[in-house]
Protein backbone atom coordinates (compact mmCIF):
# COMPACT_ATOMS: atom_id res chain seq x y z
CA UNK A 1 0.00 0.00 0.00
CA UNK A 2 1.32 3.43 -0.92
CA UNK A 3 2.07 5.73 2.01
CA UNK A 4 -0.36 8.50 1.00
CA UNK A 5 -3.19 6.00 0.48
CA UNK A 6 -2.52 4.51 3.93
CA UNK A 7 -2.62 7.98 5.52
CA UNK A 8 -5.83 8.91 3.68
CA UNK A 9 -7.45 5.70 4.88
CA UNK A 10 -6.42 6.33 8.48
CA UNK A 11 -7.47 9.99 8.34
CA UNK A 12 -11.16 9.05 8.29
CA UNK A 13 -10.90 7.01 11.48
CA UNK A 14 -8.77 9.69 13.13
CA UNK A 15 -11.46 12.25 12.35
CA UNK A 16 -14.10 10.06 13.98
CA UNK A 17 -11.98 9.43 17.09
CA UNK A 18 -11.23 13.14 17.54
CA UNK A 19 -14.73 14.47 16.98
CA UNK A 20 -16.12 15.32 20.41
CA UNK A 21 -19.95 15.28 20.43
CA UNK A 22 -21.44 18.77 20.33
CA UNK A 23 -23.73 18.07 23.27
CA UNK A 24 -20.75 17.50 25.57
CA UNK A 25 -19.76 21.14 25.33
CA UNK A 26 -23.16 22.17 26.66
CA UNK A 27 -23.20 19.36 29.23
CA UNK A 28 -19.99 20.56 30.85
CA UNK A 29 -20.69 24.29 30.26
CA UNK A 30 -17.58 24.72 28.13
CA UNK A 31 -16.86 28.25 26.92
CA UNK A 32 -15.86 27.40 23.36
CA UNK A 33 -13.42 29.89 21.94
CA UNK A 34 -13.27 31.34 25.47
CA UNK A 35 -16.57 33.10 24.71
CA UNK A 36 -19.47 33.52 27.11
CA UNK A 37 -23.03 32.71 25.98
CA UNK A 38 -23.76 36.43 25.49
CA UNK A 39 -20.84 36.77 23.10
CA UNK A 40 -18.40 38.44 25.48
CA UNK A 41 -14.96 37.04 26.10
CA UNK A 42 -14.12 34.97 29.17
CA UNK A 43 -12.05 37.12 31.54
CA UNK A 44 -8.67 35.41 31.89
CA UNK A 45 -6.27 38.22 32.74
CA UNK A 46 -5.57 41.89 33.33
CA UNK A 47 -3.72 44.37 31.12
CA UNK A 48 -2.86 48.05 30.95
CA UNK A 49 -1.54 47.86 27.39
CA UNK A 50 -4.73 48.12 25.33
CA UNK A 51 -8.49 48.16 25.67
CA UNK A 52 -11.17 47.39 23.10
CA UNK A 53 -14.69 48.69 23.74
CA UNK A 54 -17.48 47.77 21.35
CA UNK A 55 -20.56 47.30 23.50
CA UNK A 56 -22.00 47.70 26.99
CA UNK A 57 -23.32 44.95 29.26
CA UNK A 58 -26.61 46.05 30.82
CA UNK A 59 -28.35 43.47 33.02
CA UNK A 60 -26.23 40.74 31.42
CA UNK A 61 -27.37 41.79 27.94
CA UNK A 62 -24.89 42.98 25.31
CA UNK A 63 -25.96 46.42 24.12
CA UNK A 64 -24.30 47.85 20.96
CA UNK A 65 -22.29 51.07 21.24
CA UNK A 66 -19.78 53.08 19.22
CA UNK A 67 -16.40 51.37 19.16
CA UNK A 68 -13.41 52.76 21.03
CA UNK A 69 -9.80 51.58 21.14
CA UNK A 70 -7.35 52.70 23.82
CA UNK A 71 -3.56 52.40 23.85
CA UNK A 72 -2.25 52.67 27.43
CA UNK A 73 -5.43 54.56 28.33
CA UNK A 74 -5.22 57.01 25.41
CA UNK A 75 -8.06 57.03 22.90
CA UNK A 76 -6.68 55.94 19.52
CA UNK A 77 -8.65 58.72 17.79
CA UNK A 78 -6.96 61.34 19.98
CA UNK A 79 -3.51 59.89 19.28
CA UNK A 80 -4.12 59.95 15.53
CA UNK A 81 -5.57 63.46 15.62
CA UNK A 82 -2.48 64.57 17.55
CA UNK A 83 0.21 63.49 15.12
CA UNK A 84 -1.86 64.19 12.01
CA UNK A 85 -2.53 67.74 13.21
CA UNK A 86 1.26 68.19 13.53
CA UNK A 87 1.69 66.67 10.04
CA UNK A 88 4.15 64.03 11.26
CA UNK A 89 4.35 60.26 11.34
CA UNK A 90 2.89 58.50 14.37
CA UNK A 91 3.99 54.85 14.44
CA UNK A 92 7.24 55.38 16.34
CA UNK A 93 5.45 57.49 18.96
CA UNK A 94 2.81 54.77 19.24
CA UNK A 95 5.42 52.02 19.65
CA UNK A 96 7.14 54.07 22.36
CA UNK A 97 3.82 54.53 24.17
CA UNK A 98 3.04 50.81 24.07
CA UNK A 99 6.48 49.73 25.27
CA UNK A 100 7.22 52.45 27.82
CA UNK A 101 3.69 53.14 29.01
CA UNK A 102 3.80 56.91 28.49
CA UNK A 103 3.88 59.38 25.61
CA UNK A 104 7.45 60.47 24.79
CA UNK A 105 8.89 63.95 25.00
CA UNK A 106 10.52 65.30 21.85
CA UNK A 107 13.94 64.26 23.19
CA UNK A 108 12.76 60.77 24.16
CA UNK A 109 11.15 60.28 20.75
CA UNK A 110 14.33 61.40 18.97
CA UNK A 111 16.45 59.00 21.03
CA UNK A 112 13.96 56.19 20.43
CA UNK A 113 14.05 56.82 16.65
CA UNK A 114 17.84 56.88 16.70
CA UNK A 115 17.95 53.46 18.36
CA UNK A 116 15.36 52.02 15.95
CA UNK A 117 17.53 53.15 13.04
CA UNK A 118 20.52 51.34 14.53
CA UNK A 119 18.49 48.18 15.13
CA UNK A 120 17.19 48.15 11.54
CA UNK A 121 20.50 46.68 10.43
CA UNK A 122 20.17 42.92 10.15
CA UNK A 123 22.99 40.72 11.54
CA UNK A 124 25.98 40.11 9.29
CA UNK A 125 25.18 37.54 6.61
CA UNK A 126 21.50 37.33 7.65
CA UNK A 127 20.11 38.72 4.38
CA UNK A 128 22.17 36.38 2.25
CA UNK A 129 22.00 33.22 4.36
CA UNK A 130 18.54 33.40 5.90
CA UNK A 131 16.51 35.28 3.31
CA UNK A 132 18.04 34.99 -0.14
CA UNK A 133 19.39 31.44 0.15
CA UNK A 134 16.20 30.10 1.77
CA UNK A 135 13.35 32.00 0.06
CA UNK A 136 9.75 31.28 0.99
CA UNK A 137 6.60 31.69 -1.09
CA UNK A 138 4.84 32.81 2.10
CA UNK A 139 6.25 35.91 3.80
CA UNK A 140 4.60 35.14 7.16
CA UNK A 141 6.47 31.84 7.12
CA UNK A 142 9.65 33.74 6.32
CA UNK A 143 9.05 36.19 9.18
CA UNK A 144 8.42 33.40 11.66
CA UNK A 145 11.52 31.46 10.70
CA UNK A 146 13.63 34.61 10.67
CA UNK A 147 12.54 35.57 14.16
CA UNK A 148 13.61 32.18 15.49
CA UNK A 149 16.99 32.49 13.74
CA UNK A 150 17.51 35.93 15.33
CA UNK A 151 17.72 34.06 18.65
CA UNK A 152 21.08 32.67 17.49
CA UNK A 153 22.39 36.19 16.78
CA UNK A 154 21.48 37.50 20.24
CA UNK A 155 24.22 37.37 22.88
CA UNK A 156 21.60 37.29 25.66
CA UNK A 157 18.54 35.61 24.12
CA UNK A 158 17.15 34.14 27.35
CA UNK A 159 17.74 37.12 29.64
CA UNK A 160 14.36 38.18 31.08
CA UNK A 161 15.56 41.44 32.64
CA UNK A 162 13.38 44.42 31.73
CA UNK A 163 16.22 46.22 29.96
CA UNK A 164 16.92 43.18 27.81
CA UNK A 165 13.23 42.72 26.98
CA UNK A 166 13.07 46.36 25.86
CA UNK A 167 16.20 45.92 23.74
CA UNK A 168 14.83 42.79 22.08
CA UNK A 169 11.46 44.45 21.50
CA UNK A 170 12.94 47.53 19.85
CA UNK A 171 15.16 45.34 17.71
CA UNK A 172 12.20 43.28 16.45
CA UNK A 173 10.07 46.38 15.79
CA UNK A 174 12.92 47.82 13.73
CA UNK A 175 13.82 44.62 11.86
CA UNK A 176 10.37 43.31 10.92
CA UNK A 177 9.92 45.79 8.02
CA UNK A 178 13.35 44.96 6.63
CA UNK A 179 12.82 41.19 6.86
CA UNK A 180 9.39 41.31 5.21
CA UNK A 181 10.65 43.60 2.44
CA UNK A 182 13.69 41.46 1.68
CA UNK A 183 11.59 38.31 2.06
CA UNK A 184 9.18 39.60 -0.56
CA UNK A 185 11.98 40.56 -2.93
CA UNK A 186 13.35 37.01 -2.64
CA UNK A 187 9.88 35.54 -3.25
CA UNK A 188 9.32 37.76 -6.31
CA UNK A 189 12.73 36.85 -7.72
CA UNK A 190 12.86 33.11 -7.08
CA UNK A 191 9.17 32.21 -7.41
CA UNK A 192 7.93 34.81 -9.91
CA UNK A 193 11.07 35.40 -12.00
CA UNK A 194 11.14 39.13 -11.27
CA UNK A 195 14.19 41.32 -10.83
CA UNK A 196 15.79 41.36 -7.38
CA UNK A 197 16.00 44.69 -5.55
CA UNK A 198 17.72 44.95 -2.17
CA UNK A 199 17.77 48.53 -0.89
CA UNK A 200 19.33 49.69 2.36
CA UNK A 201 17.09 51.32 5.00
CA UNK A 202 17.24 55.11 5.09
CA UNK A 203 18.16 56.35 8.61
CA UNK A 204 16.60 59.75 7.91
CA UNK A 205 13.02 58.38 7.73
CA UNK A 206 10.82 56.18 9.89
CA UNK A 207 9.13 52.81 9.61
CA UNK A 208 6.37 53.58 7.10
CA UNK A 209 8.65 55.39 4.66
CA UNK A 210 11.29 52.69 4.90
CA UNK A 211 8.70 50.02 4.09
CA UNK A 212 7.72 51.91 0.92
CA UNK A 213 11.37 52.51 0.08
CA UNK A 214 12.40 48.88 0.57
CA UNK A 215 9.49 47.32 -1.33
CA UNK A 216 9.66 49.52 -4.44
CA UNK A 217 12.23 49.22 -7.20
CA UNK A 218 12.68 53.00 -7.46
CA UNK A 219 12.27 53.83 -3.71
CA UNK A 220 9.87 56.63 -4.71
CA UNK A 221 6.66 57.41 -2.78
CA UNK A 222 4.41 60.39 -2.12
CA UNK A 223 3.76 62.12 1.20
CA UNK A 224 0.13 60.93 1.19
CA UNK A 225 1.25 57.35 0.59
CA UNK A 226 3.65 57.50 3.54
CA UNK A 227 1.05 59.10 5.81
CA UNK A 228 -1.53 56.47 4.89
CA UNK A 229 0.79 53.53 5.53
CA UNK A 230 1.89 55.13 8.80
CA UNK A 231 -1.77 55.36 9.86
CA UNK A 232 -2.25 51.68 8.98
CA UNK A 233 0.69 50.77 11.21
CA UNK A 234 -0.69 52.84 14.08
CA UNK A 235 -4.21 51.41 13.98
CA UNK A 236 -2.88 47.83 13.74
CA UNK A 237 -0.29 48.18 16.51
CA UNK A 238 -2.45 46.95 19.38
CA UNK A 239 -5.89 45.45 20.02
CA UNK A 240 -6.11 44.33 23.63
CA UNK A 241 -4.88 41.20 25.36
CA UNK A 242 -7.68 38.90 24.25
CA UNK A 243 -7.10 38.74 20.51
CA UNK A 244 -5.66 35.43 19.36
CA UNK A 245 -2.05 36.47 18.80
CA UNK A 246 -1.75 38.70 21.88
CA UNK A 247 -3.24 35.96 24.07
CA UNK A 248 -0.74 33.49 22.59
CA UNK A 249 2.04 35.94 23.49
CA UNK A 250 0.81 35.95 27.10
CA UNK A 251 0.50 32.15 27.22
CA UNK A 252 3.92 31.43 25.74
CA UNK A 253 5.63 34.19 27.74
CA UNK A 254 4.16 32.80 30.96
CA UNK A 255 6.29 29.68 30.48
CA UNK A 256 9.44 31.72 30.98
CA UNK A 257 10.68 31.20 27.44
CA UNK A 258 12.59 33.70 25.31
CA UNK A 259 11.23 36.68 23.37
CA UNK A 260 11.86 35.11 19.96
CA UNK A 261 9.81 32.00 20.79
CA UNK A 262 6.92 34.11 22.11
CA UNK A 263 6.82 36.43 19.10
CA UNK A 264 7.14 33.48 16.72
CA UNK A 265 4.04 31.96 18.32
CA UNK A 266 2.17 35.23 17.83
CA UNK A 267 3.19 35.23 14.17
CA UNK A 268 1.85 31.71 13.81
CA UNK A 269 -1.52 32.92 15.11
CA UNK A 270 -1.64 35.96 12.85
CA UNK A 271 -0.82 33.81 9.83
CA UNK A 272 -4.14 32.01 10.30
CA UNK A 273 -6.94 33.22 7.98
CA UNK A 274 -9.32 33.63 10.93
CA UNK A 275 -7.03 36.28 12.47
CA UNK A 276 -4.70 38.13 10.12
CA UNK A 277 -5.81 37.18 6.63
CA UNK A 278 -9.15 38.97 6.44
CA UNK A 279 -7.86 42.01 4.52
CA UNK A 280 -6.66 39.73 1.73
CA UNK A 281 -10.06 38.02 1.66
CA UNK A 282 -11.70 41.43 1.22
CA UNK A 283 -9.40 42.12 -1.71
CA UNK A 284 -10.30 38.78 -3.31
CA UNK A 285 -14.01 39.31 -2.67
CA UNK A 286 -14.00 42.72 -4.35
CA UNK A 287 -12.16 41.26 -7.35
CA UNK A 288 -14.90 38.63 -7.55
CA UNK A 289 -17.61 41.32 -7.39
CA UNK A 290 -15.98 43.34 -10.17
CA UNK A 291 -15.77 40.20 -12.33
CA UNK A 292 -19.23 38.74 -11.74
CA UNK A 293 -21.16 41.93 -11.09
CA UNK A 294 -19.78 44.32 -13.72
CA UNK A 295 -22.70 46.70 -13.19
CA UNK A 296 -21.83 47.09 -9.50
CA UNK A 297 -22.40 50.84 -9.74
CA UNK A 298 -26.07 49.93 -10.15
CA UNK A 299 -27.15 49.74 -6.50
CA UNK A 300 -29.76 47.03 -7.03
CA UNK A 301 -27.38 44.79 -8.99
CA UNK A 302 -24.71 45.09 -6.31
CA UNK A 303 -27.22 44.46 -3.54
CA UNK A 304 -28.45 41.28 -5.23
CA UNK A 305 -24.90 40.01 -5.68
CA UNK A 306 -24.09 40.69 -2.02
CA UNK A 307 -27.16 38.63 -1.13
CA UNK A 308 -25.80 35.79 -3.25
CA UNK A 309 -22.52 35.94 -1.32
CA UNK A 310 -24.41 35.85 2.00
CA UNK A 311 -26.51 32.92 0.74
CA UNK A 312 -23.31 30.99 -0.13
CA UNK A 313 -24.13 31.13 -3.84
CA UNK A 314 -21.23 33.35 -4.84
CA UNK A 315 -17.56 34.01 -4.14
CA UNK A 316 -16.09 31.40 -1.76
CA UNK A 317 -19.34 29.83 -0.56
CA UNK A 318 -18.70 30.75 3.09
CA UNK A 319 -21.64 33.18 3.32
CA UNK A 320 -19.49 36.03 4.61
CA UNK A 321 -19.15 39.64 3.50
CA UNK A 322 -15.52 40.03 4.43
CA UNK A 323 -14.70 43.33 6.09
CA UNK A 324 -18.12 43.55 7.74
CA UNK A 325 -18.75 42.64 11.36
CA UNK A 326 -16.41 42.09 14.31
CA UNK A 327 -16.23 39.92 17.43
CA UNK A 328 -16.18 42.99 19.72
CA UNK A 329 -17.19 46.09 17.76
CA UNK A 330 -20.90 46.54 17.09
CA UNK A 331 -21.96 50.01 15.87
CA UNK A 332 -18.52 51.00 14.57
CA UNK A 333 -14.85 50.04 14.43
CA UNK A 334 -12.77 53.17 15.25
CA UNK A 335 -9.90 51.88 13.10
CA UNK A 336 -12.19 51.61 10.07
CA UNK A 337 -13.54 55.12 10.71
CA UNK A 338 -10.01 56.58 10.78
CA UNK A 339 -8.76 54.59 7.80
CA UNK A 340 -11.80 55.29 5.63
CA UNK A 341 -11.16 59.02 5.86
CA UNK A 342 -7.51 58.63 4.84
CA UNK A 343 -8.42 56.09 2.14
CA UNK A 344 -10.63 58.68 0.47
CA UNK A 345 -7.74 61.17 0.44
CA UNK A 346 -5.40 58.61 -1.12
CA UNK A 347 -8.08 57.57 -3.62
CA UNK A 348 -8.34 61.16 -4.81
CA UNK A 349 -4.57 61.31 -5.34
CA UNK A 350 -4.55 57.96 -7.15
CA UNK A 351 -7.68 58.62 -9.26
CA UNK A 352 -9.38 55.65 -7.58
CA UNK A 353 -12.53 57.33 -6.29
CA UNK A 354 -14.70 54.98 -8.34
CA UNK A 355 -13.22 51.96 -6.55
CA UNK A 356 -13.55 53.73 -3.20
CA UNK A 357 -17.25 54.17 -3.91
CA UNK A 358 -17.55 50.40 -4.42
CA UNK A 359 -16.19 49.75 -0.93
CA UNK A 360 -18.50 52.41 0.49
CA UNK A 361 -21.44 50.77 -1.27
CA UNK A 362 -20.52 47.35 0.10
CA UNK A 363 -20.49 48.82 3.60
CA UNK A 364 -23.81 50.66 3.19
CA UNK A 365 -25.72 47.87 1.41
CA UNK A 366 -24.53 45.14 3.78
CA UNK A 367 -25.99 47.11 6.67
CA UNK A 368 -29.31 47.39 4.80
CA UNK A 369 -29.39 43.66 3.97
CA UNK A 370 -28.57 42.81 7.56
CA UNK A 371 -31.52 44.84 8.87
CA UNK A 372 -33.85 43.43 6.23
CA UNK A 373 -33.00 39.88 7.27
CA UNK A 374 -32.54 40.22 11.03
CA UNK A 375 -34.72 43.19 11.94
CA UNK A 376 -34.22 46.92 12.42
CA UNK A 377 -32.38 46.43 15.71
CA UNK A 378 -29.66 44.34 14.04
CA UNK A 379 -26.28 46.04 13.77
CA UNK A 380 -23.19 45.34 11.73
CA UNK A 381 -20.33 47.69 10.97
CA UNK A 382 -17.35 47.80 8.67
CA UNK A 383 -14.21 46.55 10.35
CA UNK A 384 -10.71 47.77 9.58
CA UNK A 385 -10.13 45.04 6.99
CA UNK A 386 -12.77 46.42 4.60
CA UNK A 387 -10.60 49.41 3.74
CA UNK A 388 -7.09 48.17 4.60
CA UNK A 389 -6.87 45.82 1.62
CA UNK A 390 -8.04 48.62 -0.69
CA UNK A 391 -5.42 50.95 0.78
CA UNK A 392 -2.67 48.36 0.29
CA UNK A 393 -3.80 47.98 -3.32
CA UNK A 394 -3.61 51.74 -3.91
CA UNK A 395 -0.14 51.72 -2.34
CA UNK A 396 0.91 49.10 -4.92
CA UNK A 397 1.66 46.67 -2.11
CA UNK A 398 1.26 43.05 -3.29
CA UNK A 399 -1.30 40.86 -1.46
CA UNK A 400 1.54 38.64 -0.21
CA UNK A 401 2.57 41.50 2.09
CA UNK A 402 -0.86 42.38 3.52
CA UNK A 403 -0.65 40.18 6.61
CA UNK A 404 3.13 40.64 7.10
CA UNK A 405 2.56 44.41 7.27
CA UNK A 406 -0.11 43.75 9.90
CA UNK A 407 2.59 41.85 11.82
CA UNK A 408 5.11 44.68 11.40
CA UNK A 409 2.63 46.92 13.23
CA UNK A 410 1.31 44.45 15.81
CA UNK A 411 4.77 43.35 16.98
CA UNK A 412 4.81 46.54 19.06
CA UNK A 413 1.69 45.43 20.91
CA UNK A 414 2.91 41.84 21.25
CA UNK A 415 6.16 42.99 22.83
CA UNK A 416 4.29 45.28 25.23
CA UNK A 417 2.07 42.40 26.32
CA UNK A 418 5.09 40.13 26.76
CA UNK A 419 6.87 42.63 29.01
CA UNK A 420 3.69 43.09 31.05
CA UNK A 421 3.25 39.31 31.42
CA UNK A 422 6.83 38.70 32.54
CA UNK A 423 6.76 41.55 35.07
CA UNK A 424 3.21 41.28 36.44
CA UNK A 425 2.17 37.65 36.29
CA UNK A 426 4.99 35.07 36.53
CA UNK A 427 2.52 32.21 37.10
CA UNK A 428 2.35 29.90 34.08
CA UNK A 429 -0.99 29.97 32.26
CA UNK A 430 -2.53 26.52 32.55
CA UNK A 431 -6.30 26.25 32.04
CA UNK A 432 -8.13 22.95 32.43
CA UNK A 433 -9.52 20.55 29.85
CA UNK A 434 -12.17 18.02 30.88
CA UNK A 435 -11.52 14.49 29.61
CA UNK A 436 -14.69 12.92 28.26
CA UNK A 437 -13.09 9.71 27.01
CA UNK A 438 -14.32 6.49 28.64
CA UNK A 439 -11.64 4.39 30.32
CA UNK A 440 -10.26 1.54 28.22
CA UNK A 441 -8.80 -1.85 29.12
CA UNK A 442 -5.42 -2.63 27.61
CA UNK A 443 -5.34 -5.51 25.11
CA UNK A 444 -2.22 -7.41 24.16
CA UNK A 445 -1.08 -6.98 20.58
CA UNK A 446 -1.97 -10.58 19.68
CA UNK A 447 -5.55 -10.09 20.93
CA UNK A 448 -6.42 -6.92 18.99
Amino acid sequence: MKLNAWIDKKAKSVEMINRIPEENYDLYDIRRGLRNPNGTGVLVGLTEVGSVQGYEIIENVKVPSEGKLFYRGYNLTDLVDGFQKDKRMGFEETAYLLLMGALPTQTELSEFNELLNEYRKLPDGFTENMILKIPSNDIMNKLQRSVLVLYSHDEHPDDLSTSNLIRQSMSLIAQFPVILAYGYQAKAHYFENKSLFIHQPDPSVGTAENILRLTRPDCVYSKTEAETLDLLLVIHAEHGGGNNSAFATHVVSSSGTDTYSAISAALGCLKGPKHGGANRKVYEMVQDIETHCPEWNNEQDLKEYLKKIIDKKAFDGKGLIYGMGHAVYTNSDPRAVLLKEKARELAEEKNCLSSFELYESIERLTKIIFKERKGESAVIAANVDLYSGFVYEMLDIPPALYTPLFAAARVAGWCAHRIEQVISDPKIIRPAYKSVKALQSYQNLSER
